[in-house]
């Protein structure tokens, strides 16, 4: 049940967590499907319950940046908006990284009665959800995945992609690095949606500041933990920069192995999807001087800091939480807002008219301040240049990035108008 840090339920909050999901998950997709259709319980009250199923990994290489502490800031955020004429209820499941499980654990959700779907890191998988969502006219509140696909070719009335996207990444640390030098560059890519986004638009700022790309390799996901020999072709390309179309433990090895062959003598590692979590798992003799693009970190400002410590003592190991967790939180507080502007009734009748709703209320959390949800679904905020400290310059556990530069929030993401979106007016 959720509570709050004295271990007490808050009034008109509910909380099924699902216990064992992520475990029994693993053992297949039959297994994930039956784990996530006994957790959904009757309302233990006369309000509207408003059911919140956060799709995650929670056993694969994405786990740390999202998986549990995903959930934690879920949980964070139907706290926070007790008390508002309806109860909410999260559940969770691991999606496995793989679509077919991830589609099959949504349907069987949506019939059962979740109202949104929160999280869905791996845009392979997202973007099946997106379908779905739209198929069911329920709401689909992604924060997990990267690909600019879900507010261009495929943005659906239904989905809200709040977080970051390949275009933002890009642009944020791509460009920079090819402005300063870093004119030539071989990708690694995890063989997949996201990855394949990642690689596309980096390129075209690369190319755009007068760069080149000599070359890529893309390696199976998520099935690849030796990486040597894509690090001997970005070796033989003798390109400046080493491009990382990944994230999460795939990226932290992919560091690893590569200065252990000596790769950062003569190249700079660029990795394009990573968060302070993987610094903490690299460490910061080996992650000093990396470059990544965030739009959230955790000791950016007072409400960062304000936030990240009410969620802590729910967070695995009270680890600060990460862009991607905190993205949860930053979604469903939107959400729970809008649902509590137009009434629970309607916004679970209709989970195109909720998300209509979203996008016509200004946002403000305390993760990420004050923005907006584009006609697109595309939420707008500032993102930011971080460098990760030396040794020295951390003033403690967690401190470890510092900001080089900061992209204003319409400058950010892509402009809506070369989208693709068709829900965009021309």
């Amino acid at each position: 049940m959720a509570t709050d840090q004295r271990g007490r339920m808050p009034a008109g909050a509910q909380l099924s967590d699902a216990s064992g999901i992520g475990r029994r998950g693993v053992l297949g997709a039959a297994g994930a499907l039956a784990a996530a259709g006994g957790v959904i319980t009757a309302a233990r009250a006369q309000a509207p319950t408003i059911r919140l199923g956060v799709l995650t990994d929670m056993s694969g290489p994405y786990r740390d940046p999202t998986g549990p502490g995903s959930v934690a800031c879920t949980q964070q955020a139907a706290t926070e908006m007790a008390n508002r004429g309806f109860t909410v209820e999260v559940i969770q499941a691991d999606h496995q990284n793989k679509p077919d499980v991830g589609a099959n654990i949504a349907r069987q959700w949506y019939d059962q009665g979740v109202d949104a779907i929160v999280d869905v890191p791996t845009s392979s998988v997202a973007l099946a959800i997106n379908g779905i969502a739209r198929e069911k006219n329920k709401v689909f509140l992604n924060s997990g995945a990267a690909s600019s696909d879900l507010t261009g070719s495929a943005c659906s009335p239904n989905t809200v992609h709040f977080t970051y996207d390949t275009y933002m990444l890009a642009k944020g640390t791509g460009a920079a690095l090819a402005r300063s030098g870093g004119d030539t560059w071989f990708f690694i890519t995890a063989d997949y949606a996201f990855g394949h986004a990642l690689q596309r638009d980096t390129s075209r700022f690369v190319e755009a500041a007068g760069g080149k790309v000599l070359g890529a390799a893309r390696y199976p996901f998520p099935a690849t933990t030796d990486f040597s020999a894509f690090l001997v072709q970005a070796q033989s390309s003798r390109a400046k920069v080493l491009g990382l179309a990944n994230a999460g433990t795939d990226t932290s090895t992919c560091i690893k192995q590569a200065r252990e062959f000596g790769l950062t003598r003569n190249m700079k590692i660029a990795g394009l999807l990573m968060s302070f979590m993987e610094v903490h798992s690299l460490g910061l003799p080996t992650a000093q001087g990396l470059l990544m693009t965030e739009p959230f970190y955790w000791d950016l400002n007072d409400r960062t800091r304000a936030f990240a410590e009410r969620v802590r003592p729910r967070m695995p190991g009270q680890a600060m939480p990460t862009q991607v967790q905190a993205g949860c939180y930053g979604v469903t507080m939107h959400y729970l807002k809008a649902v509590a502007d137009m009434g629970a009734v309607q916004a679970k009748a209709d989970g195109r008219a909720a998300v209509a709703r979203m996008k016509a209320m200004p946002t403000d959390d305390d993760a990420f301040g004050q923005g907006r949800v584009r006609e697109d679904g595309r939420k707008i905020h500032p993102s930011y240049l971080f460098e990760v400290k030396a040794p020295a310059e951390s003033r403690g556990p967690w401190d470890y990035l510092k900001i080089v530069a900061t992209t204003p929030a319409e400058e950010a993401f892509r402009p809506i108008a070369e989208g693709g979106c068709p829900l965009v007016r021309s």
